[in-house]
């Protein structure tokens, strides 16, 4: 990977990776790694693993996205790339609605209550059902704090300024 495409990789999303064969004409299976699959249809390049690549053909197969890649029209040349990690540009992320944020966007932010009390930074996003929920871990504790992704908890998110702010529900005793 060139110098340029390491620094553009850093600024990518993943979206897949590039699993097994399928059949003999180079066509690979992607595993999706997205909310959005449907995003692979109609698509010209990708970066597999920070390097651009030219898209040759895209298709659904049930459950499965099958894809070609320009110069790689061989079984043996598409298994080069098994294994690969697929990502695009920021620039090209699937649109979201307000107030909706990517999970890369959330983690790191640093996490403060409405009185400016910093509880520290989201490490992780988990989705256990209805909402999701912020892992927030703090030098300060051993425990992390789980903070539902709700209206009434989350008052604001700055991905700007890297923070988010909270109000915390009162412990019933």
């Amino acid at each position: 990977m060139t110098q340029s495409s390491q620094s553009a990789a850093k600024n990518n999303i993943v979206i897949g990776k590039i699993g097994a064969p399928h059949g003999v004409h180079g066509e690979l299976k992607v595993v999706p790694i997205t909310d959005y699959p449907e995003r692979f249809k109609g698509m010209k390049k990708v970066f597999v693993d920070g390097d651009a690549m030219d898209i040759k053909s895209v298709r659904y197969q049930n459950d499965r996205i099958l894809m070609t890649f320009s110069g790689y029209d061989s079984r043996e040349k598409a298994a080069a790339l098994t294994g690969r990690i697929l990502s695009v540009e920021r620039t090209d992320a699937v649109p979201l609605e307000e107030d909706e944020y990517y999970t890369f966007d959330i983690l790191g932010l640093t996490v403060e209550t409405e009185d400016g009390k910093i509880l520290g930074n989201v490490t992780d996003v988990l989705q256990p059902g209805s909402n999701d929920v912020y892992v927030v871990e703090s030098p300060e504790s051993d425990e992390p704090i789980l903070i539902p992704a709700l209206k009434s908890v989350v008052k604001k998110i700055s991905v700007a300024d890297g923070k988010m702010i909270v109000k915390l529900q009162e412990v019933l005793e």
